[in-house]
């Protein structure tokens, strides 16, 4: 085997490596985002203003992986000069780690809210906030497996199953509106858990994107038509009978 051979290979598999390690930094993210998100949800139903707050202050080390993340990836774009595919492979995890920040900072924000939310009485439309974060925690989850595994398949599945989320929270919405109006009195706690579970469906959004940023990583093209959206809460008016 020649020196420019053995050279040659060796590029290859640094350069390997470093990709790697880059896909572990953001699943690294992606668990701690999904780790503060259930501890937020799990801070609303206890109404724990401690754990709401340990929440808030950890937001900082997704913060932290993601600039991590940026410094790999200019790094690799200055030294490595990817071309084609390991072009898009360096773009994505850019892509990525950045929807996967914004995850964490919506999951510190319902930490936030559940602050305010604390002052007020209990709120029995509380209730579904876990639900409606557990369908987000399943499409991050499965965008993300998606990612490590390369598989265009999946996350296209997890892109058409954002419309559920979209559906649930307006649902939601539609029931914390009527809430409001059959008692003023529920109008401040009620805001407080609209706010929540607009962040909620807005990680659902975030989570849409890893899927397109995972399909044109493994195929090359984007996703062929428009994703159906089931949040129709701009449509609900004050006077409509949601039931």
């Amino acid at each position: 085997m020649s020196n420019e051979t053995q050279s040659n290979e060796h590029i290859v598999k640094s350069y390997d490596e470093e990709l790697t390690r880059l896909t572990g930094e953001i699943q690294r993210m992606g668990e701690l985002a999904l780790s503060q998100l259930e501890a937020a949800i799990d801070a609303v139903m206890q109404r724990d203003g401690d754990a709401a707050m340990r929440v808030v202050h950890a937001d900082a080390a997704i913060d932290a992986l993601e600039d991590e993340v940026s410094h790999d990836v200019m790094r690799l774009l200055a030294l490595r000069q990817p071309m084609a595919r390991d072009l898009r492979e360096v773009l994505a995890a850019l892509r990525i780690a950045a929807a996967v920040e914004r995850i964490g900072d919506y999951a510190a924000n319902v930490a936030k809210r559940s602050l305010v939310l604390n002052q007020s009485a209990p709120v029995k439309l509380a209730h579904a906030l876990p639900r409606l974060a557990r369908l987000a925690q399943t499409l991050v989850r499965d965008v993300l497996a998606a990612y490590a595994g390369h598989d265009a398949e999946r996350a296209l599945a997890a892109w058409a199953r954002d419309e559920e989320l979209d559906a649930q929270y307006t649902g939601l919405f539609r029931e914390l509106l009527t809430y409001m109006m059959e008692d003023p009195r529920n109008i401040t706690p009620c805001t407080h858990l609209l706010f929540m579970a607009k962040n909620l469906e807005r990680i659902g959004d975030h989570a849409t994107n890893i899927a397109e940023n995972v399909y044109f990583l493994v195929k090359g093209t984007r996703i062929e038509g428009m994703r159906r959206k089931g949040d129709t809460s701009s449509a609900v008016s004050a006077v409509d009978d949601p039931r």
